[in-house]
């Protein structure tokens, strides 16, 4: 699961110290769990329980792909932002795939540069290099524009049973 290669640089990009790649389990001390609880409910993992989950996520392969946002230029090494691409195995569509991506969350202090709309693009080209016939997400109504931005369009009502 663990990748060091950078997501190419976009045209006027090149400059741009940001590397996109996948989750390492070095990430648990580079804020990657403090960074979801800006998305929702999430307490802070040990050492121990971020391995096990992040060993279990590793044993999916390239079904279960969590992408980071990283400055390596900068001191303190934080994740940046992050976004998840789950490849659905279905029976329909000649045993076709859907990627769902979930989990995309910029850090507070870094939103407006870019980074959430790399990361969901990063998602969708893997999704479809895997391919998925198509990519979906959820979101709430107050996020419909910039989704649009990324390139989704609305379709259906979304609805779920929490526990």
């Amino acid at each position: 699961m663990a990748s060091t290669s950078p997501e190419p640089a976009a045209a006027g990009e090149t400059n741009d110290p940001i590397h996109i790649r996948r989750l390492e389990l070095s990430d648990h001390e580079r804020g990657f769990v403090a960074l979801l609880s800006q998305l929702s409910a999430c307490p802070d993992l040990t050492a121990s329980e971020f391995a096990t989950r992040f060993a279990e996520v590793a044993a999916q392969g390239d079904d279960h792909v969590i992408l980071v946002a990283e400055d390596p230029s900068a001191s303190d090494l934080r994740i940046l932002a992050t976004g998840c691409l789950f490849v659905e195995r279905k029976f329909l569509r000649g045993g076709g795939k859907v990627g769902h991506v979930e989990d995309v969350v910029v850090d507070a202090a870094a939103r407006g540069r870019g980074l959430g709309l790399r990361v969901v693009r990063r998602l969708v080209e893997i999704a479809r290099d895997a391919g998925c016939y198509k990519v979906i997400l959820d979101c709430t109504p107050e996020l419909r524009a910039y989704y649009a931005r990324c390139g989704f369009v609305e379709k259906g009502v979304q609805m779920a049973v929490y526990f």
